[in-house]
């Protein structure tokens, strides 16, 4: 097993993505889908062959930096393996273009979860479980390039609890990481965290079969669900038959995407009390309990009055669809409720979808599959705010709580505000690009920040008429593509692949 990462991670991740080729080929067989099946078996066999030969050329071929090489291999791997990824979706659905395939894959990959084809009708069962399970693999992707190669790196959030230097080092309770093989780590992580991320997308898969959906729309939930990618072959939780059951179902998994405590084998042990005292986790549940707490009684009394029993019912459809839909949203996962429409008429408000949003640019916890700005980095300036105003009545006091809450407070919420302005940054230069291409200020604002954030879906619901990724121009899909990996692997871990040091190293 070890020789096989004598192979460079960008061939291995090829081979993975031939292999699940492989998957829809054998689902088109299965059901009749002889045209999906040819594409995808075909290109699988084609793919193999490619692997095989470069995997011969360039097997045992020494790297004097492994750590940067597998860095550097997390943009190629975000940009350039949907180039494959696209090919059998490309020959499966014949009435498309290379560009709109090339985008439905960077999306899927990164668990974006955007498409470019609004009626799901005009796929078939195959591509659409092709869709779903690419961003299965990416979220898996995430999970581990996280703790393998971002975290030894002090990147992709790691950086506000850290004491090293941005790109070089992990904390110093984790020296062990820090002088490991990165391909040792990978291979450690992976073999620990496929067993949990397959065993909970299972788990999740039968419990809604259990809840009466059909046995491939709820594979297709359930994948979408732990990969935060929001990609659905029906349209979306809306249109699924099930109702309430299913979205309950779905609710309680979103909290793997909130903080990387529910998951990671090095926590697991300690349960429900380091969960407890974890702050992404504390900070996402009172963001849960209070914007749908302030959409919900806006116009309480107002409804109230009106008629007493009727609104009796609709208030407690409004009250799920908020709570539902703001924990999906948070989590960049951008499932709508079927009472997410009652719950915008209840909260009185002309653009509720601005609301998400600013949930979608919050994001989900460090090491997870979400996207955003990461809850641990709001959570480091809120503390920092804590401690300003609270110097402002006692100047002379001391800030307490230990010396990771002090480095939180300090150097962590500096960290913390360089990734907000790098952020907002990008949020602009994405925007004039787009702007160039001849799209609307709001059209290009949430198109961006949806990209960004990586929550496909924030298209449909931020304004008030959906945005149409078919109507676009292909300069800007394009660009959306780029913005989907640059949210993705996030603007730190760009500038420490420029800095002139880190190649010196």
């Amino acid at each position: 097993m070890h020789r096989i990462l004598n192979i460079p991670l960008m061939v291995i991740l090829m081979g993975v993505g031939a292999t699940a080729m492989l998957v829809p080929a054998f689902y088109g067989l299965a059901v009749n889908d002889h045209l999906s099946a040819r594409a995808f078996g075909y290109s699988a066999f084609l793919f193999y062959f490619i692997v095989l030969m470069v995997g011969l050329a360039t097997y045992n071929n020494k790297n004097r930096n492994v750590a940067r090489s597998h860095l550097l291999a997390l943009p190629l791997a975000y940009a350039g393996l949907p180039l494959m990824l696209a090919v059998p979706f490309n020959e499966a659905v014949r009435d498309t273009t290379f560009v709109n395939a090339y985008l439905e894959m960077v999306s899927s990959l990164t668990t974006t979860g955007a498409t470019s084809f609004d009626d799901p009708a005009r796929l078939r069962d195959s591509v659409h479980l092709w869709r779903a399970l690419v961003g299965w693999m990416g979220g898996f992707f995430v999970w581990v390039t996280a703790l393998a190669i971002l975290a030894p790196k002090n990147l992709g959030g790691f950086e506000v609890i850290s004491s090293a230097t941005i790109g070089r080092g992990a904390r110093k309770i984790e020296e062990h990481v820090r002088n490991t093989d990165p391909r040792a780590l990978l291979l450690r992580y992976s073999q620990q965290l496929l067993p949990i991320y397959t065993g909970l997308t299972g788990a999740l898969w039968l419990a809604l079969i259990l809840s009466g959906e059909s046995a491939f729309v709820a594979a297709c939930h359930a994948m979408s669900t732990l990969a935060t990618s929001g990609i659905s072959p029906i349209g979306g939780l809306e249109n699924s038959t099930t109702g309430f059951p299913a979205e309950l179902l779905i609710f309680i998994f979103f909290i793997f995407a909130l903080t990387r405590q529910t998951f990671t084998p090095d926590t697991t042990k300690q349960g429900l009390r380091r969960l407890r005292n974890d702050p992404e986790f504390m900070l996402a549940g009172l963001i849960v309990l209070c914007v749908p707490a302030f959409l919900f009684f806006r116009h309480w009394l107002g409804a109230y009055d009106v008629d007493e029993q009727q609104n009796l019912s609709a208030a407690l459809h409004a009250a799920w669809g908020s709570v539902f839909s703001v924990m999906s949203f948070l989590s960049t996962t951008g499932f709508s409720s079927a009472d997410w429409e009652l719950a915008r008429n209840w909260s009185g408000l002309q653009t509720p979808g601005l609301v998400l949003v600013g949930l979608a640019l919050v994001g989900g916890g460090v090491a997870t599959t979400a996207g955003g700005v990461k809850l641990l980095r709001v959570y480091a300036l809120y503390k920092h705010g804590l401690r300003e105003m609270d110097k402002l009545v006692h100047p002379s006091s001391v800030g307490g709580a230990g010396a990771l809450a002090r480095h939180i407070r300090g150097q962590g919420a500096y960290v913390a505000w360089v990734f907000f302005m790098l952020f907002a940054l990008s949020i602009a230069l994405v925007m004039t690009a787009l702007a160039l291409t001849g799209l609307s200020f709001e059209t290009a604002t949430i198109l961006t920040i949806s990209a960004l954030s990586t929550t496909g879906p924030l298209t449909q619901v931020a304004s008030a008429d959906p945005i149409s990724f078919a109507a676009l121009p292909e300069a800007a899909k394009l660009i959306l593509s780029a913005a989907m990996v640059l949210g993705r692997l996030e603007t730190l871990a760009i500038i420490a692949l420029l800095n002139p040091e880190f190649w010196r190293q």
